[in-house]
């Protein structure tokens, strides 16, 4: 374990960021009275004036040092909603709760199911599905850094709840409890490994369903979280998905290595990216027919989207409101639990209410 005043000199690093933060208005509206929020964060969002019934939902979080406006410009996920045709989801931190608005992926009370943090961007995403009558079989989840590390809870505490997920310079789950922890396992220092990473996920839920499908991206040239969390966080899904260790596919993207995972089934599980040379960031294209988001302090022109092909690698370029591609559609197993989709007009309070009762994520 670091020492404390090592610690102490990283977050001063972290806190030395926070005043670049590119500006601009926000395309996000918020989203209030979601349930108990026993996290206390806020909740933005934005829904296409064109969305139809059964779309998707992405749910969208941002790094230390960001918020929820910040990373939507950045990464363009709102813009691309525009384009295709589903709803998007931005969990906020607040630094109430995190004095450099990371979420708390490394505190047990806020990565536990039905606790903390989790809970609250769980019952964002079942307002949200009942506000609007999203298809509650493609909701999926990502986010950069903390943000990334946060989706990998999302995943292991609700994966009856998404379809897929994508961390970028992100994290496993389960791997860290204090700060110092997370300092070192950022830096690939200590934790476990190996068959142990699995078991901290099914640990996480008694779920016996499929499990999410995964996209894992990272800079080779990342000194914030070092890259070896990237092969962490695939052994990790690895196994959850009991697939080899050699991939199915390994080629280039956009000049980039992508390798690809395949299950039993012929299904896509998991994806790699790795960006050479990329620092820590979000990796963006800002020319030609992918462009998508806007450079800034972690959001990082590279050459390809992240965005888009992570969209494509869930099924959702191309298809707007209508259903995902089956691929992706099995790759979910929902619950009885999910809420109903429900109406929208008068009363759209109280329908949420009903739907986070029957979801019991409100008493």
């Amino acid at each position: 374990m670091r020492r404390l005043n090592d610690t102490i000199k990283h977050l001063n690093a972290l806190r030395a960021g926070q005043n670049i933060i590119p500006t601009g208005a926000s395309r996000l509206t918020e989203l209030s009275d979601f349930g108990s929020n026993p996290g206390a964060l806020r909740a933005f969002c934005h829904v296409p004036a064109s969305l139809g019934e059964n779309a998707a939902l992405v749910v969208v979080m941002h790094g230390c040092t960001q918020d929820a406006a910040a990373y939507d410009r950045g990464s363009g996920w709102s813009q691309l909603a525009d384009e295709q045709g589903f709803a998007v989801l931005f969990p906020e931190q607040r630094r109430a709760n995190n004095a450099n608005l990371c979420f708390n992926w490394f505190n047990r009370d806020d990565t536990r199911r039905d606790a903390g943090e989790a809970l609250s961007i769980r019952q964002m995403v079942a307002a949200m599905i009942a506000t609007y009558r999203l298809d509650p079989a493609r909701v999926f989840v990502t986010g950069l850094s903390a943000g990334g590390a946060m989706t990998s809870v999302m995943l292991a505490t609700y994966p009856e709840v998404f379809a897929g997920g994508a961390i970028i310079a992100g994290l496993p789950y389960g791997t860290a409890e204090s700060i110092p922890q997370a300092l070192d396992r950022m830096r690939a220092q200590g934790g476990p490994s190996g068959a142990a990473l699995g078991v901290l996920v099914t640990a996480a839920s008694a779920h016996t369903g499929r499990w999410p499908s995964i996209s894992i991206w990272h800079g080779t040239s990342d000194m914030t979280v070092s890259p070896a969390n990237a092969a962490l966080v695939l052994e990790q899904w690895r196994r959850l998905h009991g697939v080899a260790e050699s991939p199915c596919e390994t080629g280039a993207v956009e000049g980039h290595t992508h390798r690809l995972w395949r299950d039993t089934a012929g299904r896509e599980v998991i994806e790699e990216y790795r960006i050479a040379g990329l620092g820590h960031g979000t990796p963006l294209s800002t020319s030609g027919s992918d462009a998508c988001g806007v450079p800034g302090p972690y959001m990082l022109e590279a050459g390809i989207s992240s965005t888009r092909h992570i969209a494509r690698f869930w099924g959702l370029i191309g298809t707007g409101a209508a259903r995902a591609p089956s691929r992706v559609r099995e790759a979910a197993r929902i619950e009885d639990s999910q809420p109903d989709k429900a109406d929208t007009g008068p009363g759209v309070g109280r329908i949420i209410e009903d739907a986070l009762r029957a979801a019991g994520l409100m008493r």
